[in-house]
């Protein structure tokens, strides 16, 4: 009977202890950070590459896959101008539409899209739409019913199940819609109403997207195309997904790439490119992102930028943003920053979900992935990335157009701010792993 107590006994332990092993795996897992501490040029005093050293384009295809090519025609579309472009483009399919959306909630958006995408089915165009499960839950069954019902077939990407629960936080945060395999958008905007507007005004955010046409909008089709299989089991090919005329690297034109993430262990693609554009910037180095929270290494490359001479300035958003908890923890990292030089910008008028890059008025970027360890470590993201002086200059002029409706953040000032304020921040700060 002792014995059989005692084996019991042991068994209960060794239970308690596996559980807690396998909970301080799902902690570790699930706050994952990136490696990435410096960038360094062994034997070379310049340092890395330059943005205009041939090298440095190499370097960073090589480092993310990302594969720039020439021939690329795009147009930065911002904020409710980019559904005027998109609505079109989508009523002109003739063969087939991809789509594949994070965030959706009912409403003109979602309404107005969905009614494109059923008529262009019915119409013989063969539609794909991917939905992540997580992010675009507010939509109605009903809506996505009416849909299928009009032969559009739709993907939930990433459905909680209790045998997937380890890559819980993984998200493809992407947005990716190609028409005709000719026509590429992507951007921070998607299927709610208040992307609509100017960008200028409450409840109608500011964002950033890009159209584009060439060879580029190839590699957007094969990120939905990861997606598509991920969700469906079935990986899109062929001529009417990838018309073989859109493979042609002509001259001319801009030099652009689809920049496409994935999470990973270690190193990952977005840290390395994050990483490589700070060390290369020479002059000038732009941030605007929604979701500015740098972990210490990123805070460190920012600072060694602006101590070699780059004008280093970051856009993010203010009170109005829609993440509080984002807010705080980023702000928990102001005052190390402007100590360094780095000049910050809140965006007033509304909330900006913008994310954009443009270093030395070249190497610019516009997309999906925020300035925090979420799209560093865990999520997809798609960008389009551009390597052209007029794209950089438009760029600038946009950066500079949002600095007039922001508010500088002042070191002096911002050390006054109460005390309640430091508390908040550095509680936040605790989270930002998981932010």
């Amino acid at each position: 009977m002792r014995k059989a107590l005692r084996v019991k006994r042991v068994a209960i332990v060794l239970g308690i202890l596996l559980l807690c092993v396998l909970a301080l795996i799902g902690i570790l897992t699930i706050t994952r950070g990136t490696p990435v501490r410096s960038v360094i040029a062994v034997g070379d005093r310049s340092g890395p590459p330059s943005i205009t050293d041939p090298l440095f384009a190499r370097s960073m295809e090589l480092y993310t896959g990302l594969h720039l090519t020439t021939g690329n025609v795009v147009e930065q579309v911002n904020n409710g101008e980019v559904y005027k472009r998109l609505y079109q483009d989508l009523h002109n399919a003739k063969r087939t539409i991809t789509v594949q959306n994070y965030y959706s909630q009912p409403g003109q958006v979602a309404d107005s899209i969905g009614a494109i995408l059923a008529e262009r089915a019915r119409a013989g165009v063969r539609v794909l739409l991917v939905l992540d499960a997580f992010g675009s839950q507010n939509l109605s069954e009903a809506w996505a019913d009416s849909l299928r019902a009009a032969h559009v077939e739709v993907g939930l990407l990433r459905q909680l199940h209790w045998y997937s629960l380890h890559n819980a936080t993984d998200r493809s945060h992407v947005r990716a819609m190609v028409i005709d395999g000719e026509v590429g958008y992507t951007g921070g905007f998607g299927f709610a109403d208040y992307w609509l507007g100017d960008g200028k005004h409450a409840d109608q955010w500011r964002d950033s997207n890009v159209r584009f046409e060439g060879p580029a909008v190839m590699e957007l089709q094969a990120a939905f195309a990861s997606a598509w299989a991920e969700c469906t089991g079935e990986l899109i090919a062929g001529d009417i997904f990838f018309p073989r005329k859109s493979f042609q690297d002509t001259p001319g034109g801009v030099r652009a790439g689809l920049f496409f993430s994935s999470p990973t262990t270690g190193s990952t693609p977005a840290e390395r490119f994050n990483a490589l554009t700070i060390a290369s910037a020479r002059h000038t180095l732009y941030v605007t992102n929604s979701y500015f929270v740098p972990d210490d290494d990123f805070r460190r490359l920012l600072i060694r930028a602006r101590q070699r001479g780059v004008d280093v300035r970051v856009l993010t958003v203010s009170s109005k943003t829609d993440v509080k908890t984002t807010w705080w923890a980023g702000r928990s990292r102001y005052e190390e920053l402007l100590k360094g030089g780095v000049r910050i910008y809140e965006y007033q008028p509304t909330m900006i979900h913008s994310k954009t890059f443009i270093a030395d008025g070249l190497w610019g970027t516009i997309g999906s992935m925020n300035f925090d360890n979420r799209s560093l470590a865990f999520n997809n993201e798609s960008n389009l990335v551009f390597l052209d002086s007029a794209q950089g200059a438009q760029l600038d002029s946009t950066f500079f157009d949002d600095l007039s409706r922001s508010k500088e953040i002042i070191l002096s000032e911002f050390q006054k701010r109460p005390w309640y304020d430091h508390l908040i921040e550095d509680g936040a700060a605790l989270l930002s792993r998981l932010l």
